[in-house]
């Protein structure tokens, strides 16, 4: 019986995606390096000073990482608080509303930084709704690596078996079945780089889930 879901955030609650992408166009250009989309792609997932090492590495720039994060994170938090058209994902809020009026533990597992979070948890009224929220800025390695969903996994109070994680990069789903927990692949678009082959099921809408269908996976 599963007991806790663990969310991850950019792409599964919230379609930030493209408004991350336009942000971080601006920043790379800032930087004058061209970021090609097959690269890009490799990012999703990956905690905001990974990914700074990878381009540090990939476009040989030598400023400090803080440095580069603070300044993609300005980026990023101009473009949100510009963007009035931003939604959260079709039903998801409809699903976290169903899985916690029924006592389910709702976590957060997000490869973005905190003040990232802090800024959706705000604007769409979610933090009511989750025990936990936990972010990929407090970790040495982000996904595929599996720290950030064993932390979840240990906040959750139950075991990995009583555990779900619902992800939608290749990443993501890398580190929770590295983790041990039964994943569900969001698939929002079929045009995605992002391979969701590894996960234990697909999705392509929330409709398809609810507390019971859940709650039942084995």
């Amino acid at each position: 019986m599963i007991k806790a879901v663990i969310f991850d955030m950019d792409g599964v609650v919230v379609d930030t995606e493209p408004l991350s992408h336009r942000a971080n166009k601006k920043f790379y250009e800032s930087l004058n390096i061209d970021v090609t989309d097959d690269v890009y792609s490799t990012f999703i997932g990956n905690s905001d000073k990974n990914i700074i090492q990878k381009i540090k590495d990939i476009y040989s720039i030598d400023t400090d990482s803080d440095v580069l994060v603070e300044q993609g994170l300005t980026y990023y938090c101009d473009a949100f608080d510009a963007d009035e058209t931003l939604e959260l994902m079709p039903g998801v809020k409809n699903l976290i509303m169903d899985l916690h009026a029924n006592g389910m533990v709702i976590l957060l597992a997000s490869s973005s930084s905190k003040i990232k979070i802090e800024r959706v948890f705000n604007r769409f009224g979610l933090n009511p709704y989750f025990s936990y929220k936990i972010s990929g800025q407090d970790f040495e390695f982000s996904k595929p690596h599996p720290a950030i969903f064993l932390e979840a996994v240990a906040k959750s109070g139950f075991t990995a078996d009583e555990c779900i994680v619902i992800e939608d990069s290749t990443n993501g789903i890398k580190a929770a079945k590295a983790a041990g927990v039964y994943c569900i692949g969001y698939k929002n678009d079929e045009h995605s780089l992002q391979d969701t082959s590894l996960a234990d099921t697909v999705i392509t809408d929330f409709s398809q889930l609810s507390y019971e269908k859940i709650r039942d996976i084995k």
